[in-house]
């Protein structure tokens, strides 16, 4: 079957922006995940205790990301409105939660099973394995969400790609 003119370019184009999406979504996730391993590491090995599993933010960073993006193709939150933005930001945080929660013991669990061990064992030990860290897990979580969203939802208020050119432009000396 033939493809109409012009879409090899536009689904290339489309493929190209979901790569971008992806890899900027993973830098950012990245970035705050070493950073928290690496600050339990310098608690850790306070204590006497090597700590040292950094691949795990490269893992977990590429794993998220694409949950992320998932969540966006789902069109978990609804469209961008024009309401309150502090609210639009809490409003998708709050509901991507959850989701990267729940989407994250399934990963664990068939990542279990195909290795082998039970999918109670695994999810028993995500998030260290107790409630208390659970929940802490849970809180970083959602505030690594806040800015990413905050980024998102701004950005949609300004325009295409208006706060990344605010944001990377030279700005001028005042007068």
């Amino acid at each position: 079957m033939e493809q109409p003119p012009g879409t090899h370019a536009t689904l290339a184009k489309r493929a190209r922006h979901e790569l971008v999406q992806y890899a900027a979504v993973f830098a950012y996730l990245y970035v705050c995940f070493a950073a928290l391993l690496f600050y339990k590491a310098s608690i850790l090995r306070g204590q006497g205790i090597s700590y040292t599993p950094y691949g795990l933010a490269v893992v977990k960073a590429l794993i998220l990301a694409k949950f992320i993006l998932l969540g966006h193709a789902l069109k978990i939150g609804g469209p961008s409105t024009r309401g309150r933005l502090m609210f639009a930001i809490l409003h998708k945080s709050l509901l991507f939660l959850p989701l990267l929660i729940v989407l994250s013991v399934v990963e664990e669990a068939t990542v279990a099973l195909l290795h082998g061990h039970s999918a109670r064992e695994a999810v028993a030990a995500l998030a260290g394995g107790t409630l208390p860290e659970a929940f802490a897990t849970s809180l970083l979580m959602l505030l690594i969400l806040l800015p990413y969203f905050a980024f998102r939802e701004i950005s949609f208020s300004l325009g295409e790609g208006k706060l990344l050119k605010l944001l990377t432009d030279r700005r001028l000396p005042d007068a």
